[in-house]
């Protein structure tokens, strides 16, 4: 929507745009937090949990912008709904972030990890909720309500692949007590996968609240 006012035009623009940067930033955090945690690169872990200091700031930045359009411009309408949606949303970023800190800060020993038999499982876990936070920060960008709804689908896919990890390494901890220590690690990790797709479902949702005005969040399926 053009505003008259180039000055809350610009504000809105501006607010958009933060929050996009936000998204790519934790975006990269998921892949790069897996990457380390297959690899053992501690270094490279140490360096996924330091850019979680510029999420938060970013957070707090999209937070008091919110705050100063609702204040000086009194918006209404979509306006008003993309604003509180942007709320909505960066807490989601936020949360995701946190959770790509804490895959990467995981300890794990390569060797023993690898007998579990699930990086596959964990690598595709981690695209596809890489994907379902991108596709619903474009959802976001341009108003698109269809591909909000692919992601809210998607999230399905997400909690059958983390259960058949689950299963997976249950199982193969009940066979070797030895490695639950190492077993519960990639626990947490799938669990940690599995919780972004949560976080990228609730974007999702608020874009649907920001261009259609509805709230699906405690529907089974959005109407399509």
């Amino acid at each position: 929507m053009q505003h008259t006012n180039s000055r809350y035009e610009q504000e809105l623009s501006t607010l958009r745009e933060t929050l996009l940067q936000m998204g790519e930033l934790v975006s990269n955090q998921i892949g790069d937090a897996v990457q380390c945690l297959l690899a053992g690169d501690a270094d490279g872990a140490a360096a996924v949990a330091a850019r979680d200091t510029e999420v938060n700031r970013l957070d707090c930045e999209i937070d008091d912008r919110c705050v100063e359009v609702l204040a000086l411009n009194q918006p209404t309408a979509i306006d008003l709904r993309m604003i509180l949606a942007s709320l909505k949303i960066t807490v989601d970023l936020e949360r995701i972030g946190d959770q790509a800190v804490n895959i990467c800060t995981h300890p794990s020993n390569t060797a023993r990890r690898v007998a579990f038999g699930v990086d596959s499982e964990i690598e595709r876990m981690a695209t596809m909720a890489c994907e379902m936070v991108r596709n619903s920060l474009s959802a976001f960008e341009h108003g698109d309500t269809s591909l909000a709804k692919s992601v809210i689908e998607t999230d399905d896919q997400i909690d059958a692949l983390h259960h058949r990890v689950l299963n997976q390494l249950l199982n193969a901890m009940v066979d070797e007590p030895t490695e639950i220590g190492h077993g519960t690690t990639l626990v947490f990790v799938s669990r940690s996968l599995e919780k972004i797709a949560d976080h990228a479902t609730n974007v999702a949702e608020s874009v649907v609240f920001m261009v259609e005005g509805r709230d699906i969040r405690h529907r089974e399926r959005p109407d399509h």
